[in-house]
């Protein structure tokens, strides 16, 4: 190390990013040269509650790996407990857990981009985003009870429904949303401030965002069409959806793919509620699980992996979680040497990190 170079803690704490990632630097004057993570200050162990939960008892407590996208969360552990009991969750129930999922992708999108301009010094722009974010929250309040953990799936359908007048009401709070994202767009798109920040900055190559691993709008924001809702799970199979994805692979792209997501999930929300089909919300389940079972689903930040293996009594022998974060940390070490001191709180919350998520 020569005598040029100094090494900078940076986090748990920080005054933007609200998440306990610590990252030490090695700057020659205010050039990144070096990121080393130091992670484990979360560490919950949640995977190992299996031992003393139930498996349906596990639902609640894979909602709380991250509020912001518990109901994908739950929605992965329950199809991955439903394959392994041979049973599918009725079609009425498919379609419910994409509105639901897609209210939390839209919540967490909007709580990013607001934290996002707020990196960068856009602090009106961040009370706007988080604005138009009491929308989603009024919804799952309303149709679920709760703001943040909605606690809706259950293994074989979900535990609640929506009738004629909630439709109808949501569909009215889905349009004032849409209005504020828009009236949002030259803001945070157009803006010279906002492209001066972001635009080259953490860079990360088509190439080596698949080499790397990562995942959700960091991959698709350097080129790559990949999302788990394309393989159709849920009732994703029967609904319009297209990846949005963005070749430049700097933060801007990621930016602009999170946002286009947020008006995606408000178009995937509305074909799931005029197409809501008539059927039982939940099937019988046929005993307890057993043998093995994996599944993956798209959360805000990337693909979510869940691996099952049961043995026939109430409580699982083993549940691992892989989530997205964990898979982005690579990209994210990758692209921070070589940037300016200034614009590291922008590269790390352009992976948007959860890191409750990542030490479960």
């Amino acid at each position: 190390m020569s005598n040029r170079t100094t090494v900078i803690p940076f986090g748990p704490q920080h005054p933007v990013l609200p998440e306990p990632l610590h990252i030490k630097f090695v700057v020659e004057d205010e050039t990144v040269v070096g990121a080393v993570p130091q992670l484990g200050f979360v560490h919950r162990g949640l995977e190992s509650l299996v031992r003393v939960k139930d498996y349906n008892q596990m639902v609640f407590v894979v909602e709380r790996i991250c509020g912001i996208c518990s109901c994908i969360h739950a929605n992965c552990y329950c199809n991955a407990i439903e394959d392994l009991m041979g049973i599918t969750a009725p079609p009425r129930a498919q379609f419910l857990r994409v509105v639901w999922s897609e209210l939390h992708r839209i919540h967490s999108h909007l709580l990013w981009l607001g934290l996002f301009a707020d990196s960068f010094g856009f602090e009106s722009v961040f009370q706007q985003f988080w604005r138009i974010r009491e929308h989603v929250m009024d919804i799952c309040e309303a149709t679920a009870g709760n703001r943040v953990i909605l606690s809706v799936n259950v293994v074989g359908g979900v535990r609640r429904d929506l009738n004629p007048d909630q439709i109808r009401w949501m569909l009215g709070r889905l349009d004032e949303l849409e209005t504020g994202m828009r009236e949002l767009t030259r803001t945070m798109l157009d803006d010279y401030t906002v492209q001066e920040r972001t635009r080259g900055i953490g860079y990360l190559s088509k190439e080596d965002a698949r080499l790397l691993g990562a995942a959700g709008p960091t991959l698709r924001g350097s080129g790559w069409e990949i999302d788990e809702r394309m393989h159709g799970y849920a009732a994703y199979k029967d609904l319009n959806f297209i990846p949005v994805v963005e070749p430049d692979g700097d933060c801007y792209a990621r930016a602009k793919v999170r946002f286009f997501e947020v008006l995606h999930a408000i178009e995937l929300i509305r074909e799931a509620l005029n197409r809501l089909p008539e059927s039982e919300l939940t099937v019988k389940t046929p005993g307890n699980p057993d043998g093995e079972s994996v599944f993956r689903v798209e959360q805000p930040r990337g693909e979510l992996f869940y691996y099952i293996r049961a043995n026939g009594t109430k409580n699982l022998e083993r549940m691992r979680v892989r989530t997205p974060t964990f898979a982005n940390i690579p990209a994210l070490l990758h692209m921070l040497p070589g940037c300016k001191l200034p614009d590291v709180p922008v590269i790390v919350l352009s992976i948007d990190p959860c890191i409750s998520c990542t030490e479960r």
